[in-house]
């Protein structure tokens, strides 16, 4: 269930954001354990809850950093019975967390909105220890006092006065201040004695200003942050090569550079754009035809890009075959571009002999039921006896087949998990039988067995699911890389392969966010790992324009408006650089000093099948390290939605297939 999946992340979180960054204060850690984060913040966001970073609330206010909050009530010293006040009670969040350990909290908002939905969900939560009320934070609640610990979650330019005679002696005082409203020092202030402080630095942090009598006036707020020294801009748009459309011979030809290599890894920033996978598609077409690339990886499920492959190959539909692509999202394999790429593949193929095919293969793990019908066919074929075996062995997973999170929540719950002998013994034996079944047919056995693999694959993702994020995230994209490797083996020595699959699969996840703060891996670091500099890794990314994407999971696909990138993004510093479309080689820049530039974090945007606007800065951005990211990343300023085709496939249809149109 999802509580059980939450539960598991607010543990994680607190191993790998809180403990693992020195906060060893037991009570704090079992208090961030307890305090559930999502139950204050909006349900559209509750997936990020245990994220590393802030999140929007309501008011353009944000919830702060798991981090931040263990921080900080580790710094105060909060003890039971510890009369506490905390300014900035925002959601309520750092409220709660706090009220898990001290005695008493008074927490002051300045949003009466805030304060009272607040104080409503601690009460519902059961935290009748914190008391909340809206008024002017800056000033303290004196009546209140003496405190033992008063926390700020807003920055001032100094303490003030009034806050620091609310202290009890031997009180502690944890707030952030500066000479700036974007600059500030979290302080820590003692109270030793009636006219006595004692300050200690904890370091640089980034609130919100504090905003009342005592904090900063309406004239310094509005003071603009000092202009970042010129630099990244201007080597951006010097490093940067412009690029002709799409259309034209030489945007292809300008990736000649990386034909070396032995996977070409080609990304994009979102599912849903059509620049993306037309320029993929030129690329593809010119490794494929200067450069003897032999097949095409994408991220699709192993028997729907099955249909493509025979399609390319001028092959015709399998009798037992049903249409591809049929399950959400289905525009992003089913759209006008990809289907104009397919046409020019099987017309390259038309005439070549079997072995000197371009192919087209499937790396994810999603299509169950499709990989367990897939097994079972090939074997009815070959050895029928083993056929029902299959059927007797996949009959476990047949009741999940077409829901196969139901498996997974069934399993947790179960606390074992029932179909995972059965399918790892049914792949093992396929394999056992290679020389006998391979020996007429070497295709189909490569086919049927990478079935296997992915339905063993997936009866272990959809248990691990339920285990987090990161593990089942793992799982999948091991499994992706994996499949690849089986398939450079299978095409012989020297073959040479080309991905296509988002940013967040292909570039290096140790360079990002998902690997230094969430313990991911995925595709392209996997792929770096084994073949080093003859796996290159290509980005893709733009500023705005229209997208194809759904507002939720199983939603309908509608044209969606990009907004413009957010300022300190990677696009950005791109779309300032001014170039329409530009490609930026970072294997080998033009200028040594950029990568330099480079280097510190900046926020880029990640938009799946799926597109929040309304939270697009926590839904939709994580820090990454461009130059480390990626070897290249291909610009494109404004770009448009893909066009989907019309389903499902119409009977009869043999002469428009795969997509029967």
């Amino acid at each position: 269930m999802a509580s059980d999946r939450l539960r598991q992340q607010r543990e994680r979180m607190v191993e790998r954001q809180i403990a693992a960054r020195g906060v060893d204060d037991a009570r704090v850690l079992e208090a961030m354990r307890r305090v559930p984060r999502e139950e204050f913040i909006d349900a559209a966001l509750r997936d990020r809850a245990y994220d590393d970073s802030p999140l929007p609330i309501e008011e353009g206010q944000t919830i702060s950093q798991p981090y931040i909050v263990a921080l900080m009530a580790q710094a105060a010293a909060i003890r039971p019975g510890d009369r506490v006040l905390e300014i900035g009670a925002g959601s309520g969040y750092a409220a709660a967390v706090l009220g898990a350990v001290a005695g008493h909290v008074h927490a002051i908002e300045r949003h009466p909105s805030l304060a009272a939905q607040a104080q409503e969900r601690l009460r519902r939560l059961g935290y009748d220890n914190v008391e909340v009320r809206a008024g002017d934070g800056s000033g303290g609640w004196p009546e209140a006092g003496p405190f033992d610990a008063i926390l700020a979650a807003a920055g001032g330019p100094s303490v003030p006065d009034v806050l620091l005679r609310q202290l009890s002696i031997g009180g502690r005082l944890v707030m952030p201040v500066g000479d700036r409203v974007q600059s500030q020092r979290l302080v820590k202030v003692v109270r030793t004695g009636e006219h006595t402080f004692e300050r200690e630095d904890l370091g640089g942090v980034r609130f919100v200003p504090l905003v009342g009598e005592h904090g900063w006036t309406d004239e310094a707020r509005s003071v603009p942050a000092p202009r970042k020294p010129p630099g990244l801009v201007e080597r951006l748009r010097a490093a940067a090569e412009p690029l002709p459309p799409i259309d034209d011979p030489a945007f292809a030809a300008a990736f000649d550079r990386y034909a070396d290599a032995r996977v070409v890894l080609l990304g994009e920033a979102s599912h849903g754009t059509s620049e993306f996978y037309r320029a993929r598609a030129a690329i593809t077409r010119r490794l494929i035809e200067a450069h003897g690339f032999r097949f095409v990886a994408l991220e699709a499920d192993w028997p729907d890009a099955a249909v493509l492959d025979r399609f390319v190959r001028g092959l015709g539909p399998r009798p037992e075959a049903t249409t591809a692509f049929r399950r959400f999202p289905t525009w992003m394999w089913r759209n006008t571009e990809v289907e104009a790429f397919l046409a020019w593949l099987r017309g390259h193929n038309a005439g070549r002999a079997a072995p000197a095919q371009a192919r087209v293969h499937g790396l994810d793990i999603y299509n169950l039921a499709g990989s367990m019908r897939a097994v079972i066919d090939y074997l009815e074929g070959v050895d029928p006896a083993a056929a029902r075996v299959a059927r007797d062995r996949y009959g476990c997973l047949a009741p999940w087949a077409d829901e196969p999170a139901g498996y997974g929540r069934h399993a947790f719950h179960a606390g074992y998990a029932r179909c995972e002998a059965p399918v790892l013994a049914m792949l093992r034996e396929l394999l056992e039988r290679e020389l006998r079944y391979a020996a007429d047919d070497a295709d189909a056995f490569l086919d049927a067995a990478q079935n296997a693999r992915l339905v063993a694959s997936a009866e272990e993702y959809y248990r691990t699911m339920y285990h987090g994020a990161a593990a089942s995230w793992n799982l999948r994209d091991t499994h992706m890389f994996q499949t690849l490797e089986h398939l450079l083996d299978a095409h012989g020595r020297g073959a040479k392969a080309i991905v296509w699959a988002h940013n967040s699969h292909i570039g290096d996840a140790r360079r990002t966010a998902m690997g230094r703060e969430r313990g991911e891996l995925n595709l392209g670091q996997l792929c770096r790992q084994r073949h080093g500099a003859r796996a290159r890794l290509i980005g893709f990314g733009t500023h705005e324009g229209t997208v194809a994407a759904a507002d939720d999971w199983d939603e309908p696909m509608r044209v969606m408006a990009v907004r413009p990138s957010l300022p300190d993004s990677v696009e950005r510093a791109s779309h300032d650089a001014g170039h329409a479309r530009s490609l930026l080689d970072l294997a080998s820049p033009r200028d040594a000093g950029l990568a330099a530039e480079l280097g510190p974090a900046r926020l880029q945007r990640f938009i799946g099948v799926v597109y929040r606007p309304q939270t697009e800065r926590w839904s939709h951005y994580a820090e990454t390290e461009l130059a480390r990211q990626y070897d290249a990343w291909v610009w494109f300023d404004r770009t448009n939605a893909v066009t989907p085709l019309p389903g499902p496939t119409l009977p009869g249809a043999d002469d428009t297939w795969p997509f029967g149109l």
